[in-house]
């Protein structure tokens, strides 16, 4: 079982991690824009099993090989800040493109694919996720409910924004400002994993 101080940590970092905008969330912006938010709510069951798979196999991955490998976790913490701050500077340079990301319809299958893919998976297994929730089944399920809860409201904020636009609600949204304030918050998380391992 999981300590209240550990799920306090996964829920915080977990948080951030989903609430950045990346693939994932683009194609859940645009399928909102494109199709609106009660068309594609079903999308964030989509994003839930392409994480499940990806983090899974990410975590028994590390896992099993941090046994021989001791200081795996630790590259694997500084790659994922390293990679957190290129997204960081990244989404403030391309802070426009999210409105212009994504041309036609997003699928599930589509959703599914991206989120399989997704970099944010092995920042999630290698860094957020407690080691322990790769040992034992009953600690894995606790940990993915966790995370369950933290991505589906998300998923649907997500698809929310892309909608606003379209259902001509909250025409103050601008999402190259929301972008903006969220590559300082990717970036401020980067220099969080960096300091915590020197310290």
């Amino acid at each position: 079982m999981l300590s209240i101080s550990t799920i306090g940590l996964m829920v915080s970092g977990c948080a951030i991690v989903l609430l950045m905008p990346g693939p994932t969330n683009t194609l859940l912006a645009a399928a909102g824009l494109r199709q609106g938010l009660r068309r594609s709510a079903h999308l964030t069951l989509a994003e839930l099993a392409g994480y499940l798979v990806s983090i899974t196999l990410w975590g028994l991955c590390f896992t099993h090989a941090s046994h021989s490998l001791s200081w795996l976790p630790n590259v694997l913490r500084v790659a994922s800040s390293l990679y957190l701050a290129w997204l960081a500077l990244r989404l403030w340079f391309t802070a426009n493109s999210i409105e212009t990301s994504a041309k036609g319809v997003v699928g599930t299958r589509t959703l599914f694919s991206a989120t399989v893919l997704n970099p944010k998976a092995i920042l999630f297994a290698g860094s957020i996720f407690p080691p322990m929730a790769f040992a034992s089944v009953i600690t894995w399920l606790q940990a993915m409910a966790i995370f369950a809860v933290l991505l589906i409201p998300i998923g649907l904020t997500w698809i929310a924004i892309g909608a606003a636009p379209r259902n001509g609600r909250a025409p103050f949204i601008r999402p190259a400002f929301f972008q903006r304030c969220a590559s300082v918050v990717v970036g401020a998380f980067s220099v969080s994993l960096i300091w915590a391992l020197a310290h």
